[in-house]
């Protein structure tokens, strides 16, 4: 507690500042430790030393680099509890959650590992006779990551990752209220053997670190995962400083419940969804389309199955929910609950403070019902327990109602019409949808991402995050060594106007 955990700088554990402390939101009396709070300087000199590491790190082969990832992967895999455990402790995440969290890391970096050494490209003939053309990818440089609180181990393993496979060095950001998974990871990837300089991590303020990665003209892209507002400020000076930019902000996620779902499963969907890891993700079921016909029905049993769930402290079996991340965070949960009655929507179910044998920030999954798709609790992106109710007459309506929003990361719906489900996978406007699932859940090996307000830039996650990535410098042309050399070939068949080759009309009935 005395001794705080140090930024990684270059090739050296720097920080003897100001400090940030950790704080259990589950139990305000426990400090998960001190961590150190860089300053403008510091981030400049993490900048130099992703600078000066990039030459050798990026001639690496993809062996090496994959080599080293695999390593950090089986460790992470490893200390899965222990690691849980952290997250548990500085995110509030119940345990299941944090290890099933911190085992997608692990995968996550296993499977980067395997793509370092798939390094592809194309060689496709020339317009021009006698020339060739090769495509490659290159490593683009020094990688700034700007990574949110509520996925304090997966989100930085899905950025660094890829970032590391495709030969870039990184200056890494984590939020200021999980620092303890972000060193925790750092420190996995210098013991697994990577260069110094290549990883630099830089704990503090977005407004001093963030902005002097923002900045700086020898950071050529920026990755950041957070608000919509803060989103839409590191894109501007992006363009400014002409830096590539990928960001994934909001969500305001529908799911739709049809008449003929079956109501056991889309009541689980739609709580999984909506309410556990406290709401916190921004792929979080928000908004509960319902068609008339299963209402009142879905209504009762969402409602009864949230009696049977408990708030807790994250470490204590049992817990189901756990505790909001912090104070500012349960603040504003509940500014939204009480500018949902204020609209006039009814709070069918909790929104109240839990009382528990520890003082932390625990709140009852909120449940509103009588909602309209006007109302700010379903314009308004809560980041919290929150859920509303929208009754629909039908598909179409519901269809509508869902498409009317200025996000659009994932979107679901629960029915058993195949012909229902086969249109809204074509019209959901969404990055990402589901059918009888909950609308938070994607698997680590395909891409992730949204339209409208909630991304901007290339996919994240599996093969696609290479487009995070794309080529420093354009084709190469060379010209062939040995002129080919043709010979007459047959007319081929003549082809129609879609390039498909002619044969004689076949008359149909």
């Amino acid at each position: 507690m005395t001794s705080p955990f140090k930024n990684r700088i270059g090739d050296a554990w720097i920080g003897d500042g100001d400090v940030t402390e950790n704080i259990n939101p589950s139990d305000l009396s426990d400090v998960v430790g001190l961590y150190a709070r860089a300053d403008a300087a510091q981030a400049a000199d993490a900048i130099a030393a992703a600078r000066a590491a990039f030459p050798s790190w990026s001639a690496t082969t993809g062996q090496m680099r994959g080599d080293i990832l695999e390593r950090a992967a089986a460790e992470i895999l490893a200390r899965r509890e222990e690691l849980g455990e952290l997250l548990a402790r500085e995110e509030g995440k119940t345990l299941p959650e944090a290890m099933g969290e911190v085992a997608r890391a692990g995968q996550i970096f296993r499977f980067f590992a395997a793509e370092a050494v798939r390094a592809a490209g194309e060689v496709v003939p020339s317009v021009r006779p006698g020339v060739s053309v090769e495509v490659t990818r290159e490593p683009l440089g020094v990688i700034g990551l700007i990574t949110p609180w509520n996925f304090p181990i997966a989100i930085p393993a899905w950025k660094i990752a890829p970032a590391l496979a495709y030969g870039n060095c990184v200056v890494f950001k984590p939020a200021e209220l999980v620092p303890g998974c972000a060193w925790a990871l750092t420190e996995i990837l210098v013991r697994a053997g990577l260069p110094a300089g290549v990883l630099n991590l830089v704990m503090g303020r977005g407004s001093v670190v963030g902005a002097a990665m923002l900045e700086s003209p020898e950071v050529d892209a920026i990755s950041f995962t957070g608000s919509v507002g803060t989103g839409r400020q590191v894109a501007e000076r992006c363009v400014a400083t002409m830096k590539k930019v990928q960001l994934e902000m909001g969500g305001k996620n529908p799911l739709i419940v049809l008449d003929d779902a079956d109501l056991p499963a889309a009541v689980e969907a739609a709580v999984n969804g909506a309410f556990f890891s406290t709401g916190q993700r921004c792929t979080a079921s928000s908004r509960l389309i319902v068609t008339e016909g299963i209402h009142d029905r879905f209504v009762a049993a969402v409602t009864a199955r949230l009696e049977r769930l408990t708030v807790g402290h994250a470490l204590r079996k049992g817990t189901d929910i756990g505790p909001v991340v912090s104070q500012d965070q349960l603040e504003q949960d509940r500014r939204y609950i009480a500018i949902g009655q204020d609209e006039g929507a009814r709070l069918a179910w909790g929104g109240g403070l839990v009382e528990c044998d520890t003082k932390g920030f625990f709140l009852q999954p909120a449940l509103f019902t009588e909602t309209t798709n006007a109302m700010r609790i379903n314009r308004e992106e809560i980041f919290g327990p929150v859920a509303s109710v929208v009754r629909v007459r039908d598909y179409e309506e519901a269809l509508a109602a869902a498409n009317d929003t200025a996000f659009g990361l994932a979107a679901g719906i629960c029915t058993t019409s195949l012909k229902h489900a086969s249109h809204f996978k074509r019209n959901a406007q969404a990055g990402m949808v589901m059918v009888n699932l909950p609308t938070a859940g994607v698997d680590y090996h395909v891409p992730f991402g949204g339209r409208k307000a909630s991304s901007y830039g290339p996919r994240e996650q599996g093969a696609y995050a290479a487009n995070s990535t794309p080529p420093s410098r354009p084709p190469t042309s060379t010209p062939e060594p040995f002129p080919r050399q043709r010979r007459a070939r047959p007319a081929p068949a003549p082809r129609d106007a879609w390039g498909r080759r002619t044969i004689s009309p076949t008359l149909l009935p």
